[in-house]
């Protein structure tokens, strides 16, 4: 695939202090500039800005090649969408959604693997003698990237054509007549888009070692904060990753994930279509239905949002 991963967001928001606070808790590194924020294998990959309510302002995606920008300036036109070039860059706006989507060539993302952690099971030891490392941890949880977003779209359809037939986007599974996992990676998806009354971010997920570091991460933050809580610990069905939901000053919400579904050969994955929210989760918590239509879609549609 040429595209290969996103490479950062831009988040929106009226209380930018108070956002950014919440990121540099929830384990991303602050840079000089106090509102930009890197992970430990992806860089720099979250900007927040000023905005008179919260959205998605800009997202990022990586190519290879001046070639690769070439076909997606050549995609996103026979889609009648404006598109700005650039020698390094090729950028839409995705009319659904709102966001501003810009393809940049960017380096691919490498990450060094952890050694596997040893867990004992049925007939199976595999730590002897040792308590597990997990129990062990005292350093604070630093998500290792950036690994999707989640938007609300006034017209799904048209933004699924935008990512894919646009963009160059893969579709990993469907919601039948809702939504579209996206991919621009070997992850099962980078943008999710489903449809909603208003343009909106849903919420950004982020990459952790494994489950231990997803129950770390969100318990510290629910420590702070138990009003921070929105949908976890979890399993989804589609994508198959451990989850935890949490909220940030915005009203954004903000996932810690780990064991995703990954696509290496497009031949072997077969995507599903999935009926209302069957798919959304194997086990865990039923979801709240602030998770399923967040508490302020009805300001954010009336323009009633705080400035």
């Amino acid at each position: 695939m040429a595209l290969h991963r996103l490479t950062s967001i831009t988040l929106g928001v009226p209380n930018v202090a108070q956002t950014a606070a919440y990121y540099e808790e929830f384990g991303l590194r602050p840079l000089p500039d106090g509102h930009s924020f890197s992970t430990v294998d992806g860089g720099e990959q979250l900007r927040i800005a000023r905005s008179d309510h919260r959205r998605l302002l800009r997202l990022g995606v990586g190519a290879d090649d001046p070639d690769d920008l070439d076909r997606v300036a050549a995609g996103l036109q026979r889609l009648d969408v404006t598109v700005e070039r650039t020698s390094t860059t090729v950028s839409a706006v995705d009319a659904g959604t709102g966001t501003r989507v810009e393809v940049t060539l960017a380096p691919r993302l490498g990450q060094s693997a952890a050694p596997a952690p040893h867990y004992n099971g049925p007939g199976r030891i595999e730590r002897a003698d040792a308590r597990a490392d997990a129990v062990l941890r005292s350093q604070a949880v630093r998500p290792r990237k950036l690994g999707h977003v989640v938007l609300g779209s006034t017209d799904q359809q048209a933004s699924q054509r935008f990512f894919t037939e646009g963009i160059g986007f893969k579709v990993s599974d469907t919601v039948k007549g809702l939504a579209a996992f996206l991919r621009c990676s070997t992850d099962h998806h980078n943008v999710l888009v489903q449809q909603a009354p208003v343009q909106f971010l849903h919420h950004s997920s982020w990459q952790l070692e494994d489950v231990d570091e997803v129950g770390r991460g969100a318990t510290a933050m629910l420590a702070a904060d138990p009003d921070r809580h929105v949908w976890g610990l979890g399993r989804h069905h589609v994508g198959s990753n451990f989850f935890w939901y949490l909220k940030d000053p915005a009203g954004n919400f903000s996932e810690y994930y780990s064991d995703l579904d990954c696509v290496v050969d497009d031949q072997l994955w077969k995507p599903g279509v999935w009926e209302g929210t069957k798919g959304l989760y194997s086990w865990g918590p039923p979801p709240p239905p602030s998770f399923l239509a967040p508490e302020d879609l009805a300001a954010l549609m009336t323009g009633a949002h705080s400035a």
